[in-house]
């Protein structure tokens, strides 16, 4: 779900982090927006333009910059001084990944919601105000997920939330749909896309942010999950709009996050998936994710699919230490079975994609 925040070489490196926190607001926030950034300086003035033009103003905004050489955080703090918007850049020596980064901003969040944007984004000014006030409209809403609309296309949706079948295949719900500005009603669907999305931080803290071991790419998947396992839900605000330069970083053919997904897809199976289901559905798991590797690796002429798999089943001992502790504690399996789809044919799932090609 994540495109911006993968390492700039094929091996990942070891966290290493220097935090430097800008001024502190000096009023009260009730929403922390964080934004994951590596080299995006073309990107975050406009982001930051965004961020300042909103009708709901009671937010910090948070920067964790992975390492750019570009002059990121120098740009964030020099705007963010001139134009009074309240923010914290903390600075990684390297690039620590995507869910990382997340979970140290949470360290660090004043806010009772947390708000995560990419950096190759920029939201409409009620963008906020809508979220906010569709989490706040129950209890159990610990996600709402933004309308993600391609920056290229705008009439195009680029994600309406994430979508997952039972053979545990994810993906860009309603992508490549026309957008429709009569849609005014919050609807609930699995998940929400980390690229623009509100969490509940009661939520985050009580199913343990998002899992690092993931580095970027399915972690908001697997905190979705993990969410509703643990009885909470997800609701689409149709009128938060983003518009949103999808892959701008590495593309979609990248060997690096071709093998990302695919080693994080073992984990999201292992970890998540509960019995019985599990071994109702593994035969399709199996077969269809087997089908994604070989044809991704024909397709783009490159083992990274595969090599990721092997890699993620090399750490299995690692995984099912963390399947015990989950499947464990939460119990809510009909709050994620009702939100799973079919298993479609192999067709239908290449139709998901095609407006990414």
């Amino acid at each position: 779900m994540t495109t911006s925040h993968t390492p700039r070489m094929g091996s990942l490196p070891q966290p290493l982090q220097v935090a430097q926190p800008q001024t502190a607001p000096s009023r009260s926030v009730h929403v922390s927006v964080v934004v994951i950034n590596l080299d995006g300086a073309h990107h975050l003035p406009r982001l930051l333009g965004a961020l300042r033009e909103q009708t709901y103003g009671h937010f910090e905004l948070i920067l964790v910059d992975n390492g750019s050489q570009d002059g990121s955080p120098e740009l964030v703090e020099t705007y963010c001084r001139e134009h009074g918007l309240a923010c914290t850049v903390m600075r990684n020596l390297c690039n620590r990944g995507f869910a990382p980064a997340c979970n140290q901003a949470l360290q660090v969040a004043r806010g009772r919601w947390i708000a995560l944007l990419n950096n190759d984004a920029w939201p409409e000014p009620d963008w906020l105000e809508h979220l906010l006030r569709t989490g706040e409209s129950g209890a159990d809403v610990g996600m709402v997920a933004a309308k993600l609309l391609f920056a290229h296309a705008p009439q195009r949706i680029n994600s309406a939330g994430i979508a997952i079948d039972r053979a545990c295949i994810a993906w860009d719900w309603r992508g490549g749909e026309l957008d429709r500005r009569d849609e005014t009603e919050p609807v609930e669907v699995f998940g929400a896309c980390g690229g623009a999305a509100l969490y509940s931080r009661h939520m985050l803290e009580e199913i343990g942010g998002f899992d690092e071991d993931f580095f970027a790419y399915l972690e908001d998947v697997d905190l979705a999950w993990r969410a509703r396992l643990a009885g909470w839900r997800c609701l689409l605000e149709p009128r938060a709009r983003v518009y949103h330069v999808h892959s701008a970083t590495l593309g979609q053919a990248s060997p690096l996050k071709h093998y990302l997904l695919g080693r994080n897809k073992i984990w999201l199976v292992v970890k998540n998936y509960p019995m019985p289901w599990l071994l109702r559905y593994l035969p399709l798991i199996l077969a269809y994710d087997l089908l994604s590797a070989l044809m991704s690796a024909v397709r783009l002429r490159h083992t990274a699919p595969i090599r990721g798999r092997i890699d993620g089943l090399r750490r299995l001992p690692h995984f099912l230490r963390k399947r015990r502790r989950i499947q464990g504690r939460w119990q809510n399996v009909a709050n994620w079975y009702v939100w799973t789809q079919p298993v479609a044919s192999p067709q239908a799932v290449l139709q998901r994609y095609n407006h990414l090609r």
